[in-house]
């Protein structure tokens, strides 16, 4: 999520951490990178002015793609906008001859691009369709408020959202739609508010957030594509290359550190007398350089309060075959 707040309706790009997500890239002449979530190219132009490099940018969103083309037009040939999920990072670049790559840094969540486009139904700040697709195929949000079963909403919300009130948010969701689809952001964000106590504006966050996040990242099998991308990048990363994440809500931190935990060969909750497990022999395909996550400078969260969530993790590939590739 990387903006500023301009006036009371528009924002300003602006990458978080990348100052600090920069400087961990390692970025050097002749080095080829990956910006798997290019959104409006914040950290792509930083890297290409870095040094005299290459650069696959990847989005599956086609407006971002749109932006890319405009920005291979600075850059020529060191610079490769792909259109697809960076889940499939590495079969993308394989079709352009790629095997290896020395970075990677992914800028998890919603983009500006999206945010501030009405018709995209990312936001309840606008009135809108409610669609939420960071592509264009599959259901849309409007799709599943209105179909499915309200226990199952209720569930949704709550693992995706992380919304106490879930149980409540899915009886109303369901009780208004039986009058007529629930078809608009402030529709939605109307009913929700009805049944979520919230503090005064300015206090806390709406009380629309956490359902809205939950539909989006449902919509968009956003944990899967993390899971999905990890493992890609693991298998794309040439020895000694980075990788670089910003997440912004602790379902993604949590499935990073995780990751990154499991594959330096830590492992949380086992006893020591159990006999070895099946992972155990397996040598750590990557080295943790953040023992804590780089949160966001005061300046910074000054400049861009949108930013006070984000937490940037960033690791080191080791020699060590990719473990998914690993029986």
């Amino acid at each position: 999520m990387n903006m500023r707040s301009v006036d009371a309706g528009q924002y300003e790009h602006i990458p978080v951490l990348c100052d600090e997500a920069i400087c961990q890239l390692n970025i050097r002449n002749g080095g080829r990178y990956v910006d798997g979530t290019f959104g409006k190219g914040g950290y792509a132009s930083r890297i290409l002015e870095e040094a005299s490099c290459q650069l696959f940018a990847i989005d599956r969103d086609p407006m971002a793609f749109a932006e890319a083309m405009n920005l291979s037009k600075r850059y020529g040939e060191r610079f490769i906008p792909l259109q697809g999920c960076f889940g499939e990072m590495d079969s993308l670049l394989a079709e352009q001859g790629t095997a290896k790559v020395d970075a990677i840094v992914l800028d998890l969540g919603v983009s500006s691009l999206q945010l501030d486009d009405p018709s995209r139904g990312f936001s309840f700040r606008f009135d809108g369709p409610l669609d939420m697709r960071m592509g264009q195929d599959g259901p849309t949000a409007g799709d599943i408020v209105n179909s499915m079963a309200e226990s199952d909403l209720a569930d949704l919300i709550y693992t995706l959202g992380e919304e106490r009130y879930s149980r409540r948010v899915s009886k109303a969701i369901v009780e208004a739609r039986v009058n007529q689809p629930i078809s608009s952001t402030n529709a939605l964000a109307k009913i929700i508010r009805e049944v979520v106590p919230y503090k005064k504006f300015g206090q806390g966050i709406d009380p629309a957030t956490k359902t809205f996040q939950a539909l989006r990242i449902y919509v968009n099998d956003e944990l899967g594509e993390l899971d999905r991308g990890l493992k890609a990048a693991e298998r794309l990363l040439n020895t000694g290359g980075r990788l670089v994440i910003v997440a912004f809500h602790s379902l993604e931190d949590r499935r990073v550190k995780n990751f990154l935990n499991e594959r330096q060969g830590k492992t949380t909750g086992r006893s020591r007398y159990l006999p070895p497990g099946k992972d155990d022999n397996k040598r750590p395909s990557f080295s943790v350089i953040t023992k804590r996550p780089v949160r966001p400078s005061a300046a910074e969260l000054k400049q861009n309060p949108r930013a006070r969530s984000a937490r940037l993790r960033v690791a080191e590939r080791t020699s060590a075959a990719p473990w998914s590739e690993l029986n």
